[in-house]
């Protein structure tokens, strides 16, 4: 936009004058500023719910860039993704979902990047007469315990984590009847937060967020309990905000990022 401003050499410099021209600077300087920022739609695994909102507010308060998110169970955001939802970003729980995005030609491949590795916690509320740390997996074997949340493994990672760290254990037949199905890993811990179960298989960055840190008491469990899943971001191919969308990556990647993963227990994996 060009702003043309005419000679004042031959007027008499007045406040009222003074205040036009400062009023027209910062319109001009507005304009530019809503020119410049971009909007990109971000979907994201449901684990992520605490950790990428604050990221987000970080990244639109340094960026001027408005980021909106969308948390769901990792591979219903892939099948949406995968039928043309228009995000520009997505955030796995796990690596496998971005890599079948890159190979359909969905996502770009140079932009894969590995941010965390998951963790999984037996969470009870605070009111339970059960204390997890000291009982480990042995707490859902307890009579109080009649309903168990977990993600959905059918579509969610989480899920898949909790079931191969029941069957670890050797309690797939026991608890079969005990489980309850969230959505999503979010989902899961709402059950049991709502006392509609009495204990949950979570994910640490859910059990240490403030909510729920201050609601319920938590056990991690050992990592060898279940598979390593590491998450992974991509660009999707289709974004109109490629830069805006690689520039958001980059600052959940930074050490600014980095450090608030740390503190809802989201670490990068040993091994790049």
């Amino acid at each position: 936009m060009e702003i043309r401003i005419e000679p004042i050499t031959d007027r008499v410099v007045t406040p009222e004058l003074v205040r036009r021209c400062l009023v027209v600077l910062l319109l001009a300087a507005s304009g530019a500023t809503l020119a410049a920022a971009q909007q990109i739609t971000v979907a994201a695994a449901a684990d992520l719910n605490y950790t990428l909102t604050e990221l987000a507010q970080r990244f639109e308060r340094t960026t001027g860039n408005k980021v909106t998110l969308s948390f769901g169970a990792s591979g219903n955001l892939y099948s949406q993704i995968a039928n043309g939802a228009p995000f520009d970003l997505f955030f796995s729980a796990d690596e496998e979902y971005p890599k079948q995005l890159v190979a359909a030609g969905i996502a770009e491949a140079s932009s894969v990047k590995t941010y965390a590795v998951g963790h999984l916690v037996l969470w009870v509320p605070s009111s339970s007469q059960l204390d997890p740390a000291k009982l480990h997996m042995s707490t859902l074997t307890q009579p109080s315990v009649k309903r168990i949340a977990i993600a959905n493994p059918q579509h969610a990672p989480y899920g898949r984590a909790a079931m191969a760290a029941i069957d670890h254990y050797g309690l797939t037949g026991k608890l079969a009847g005990k489980l309850v199905f969230g959505e999503n890993v979010s989902q899961a811990a709402q059950f049991v937060q709502s006392r509609n179960a009495q204990a949950g298989l979570i994910a640490l960055s859910l059990a240490m967020s403030p909510v729920m840190r201050s609601a319920g008491k938590y056990w991690e469990l050992p990592a060898d309990a279940y598979p390593e899943f590491r998450q992974a971001a991509v660009i999707i191919s289709s974004s109109r905000q490629k830069k805006a969308a690689a520039a958001f990556l980059d600052f959940v990647l930074s050490p600014e990022g980095a450090m608030v993963f740390k503190q809802f227990g989201l670490n990068p994996p040993a091994h790049p």
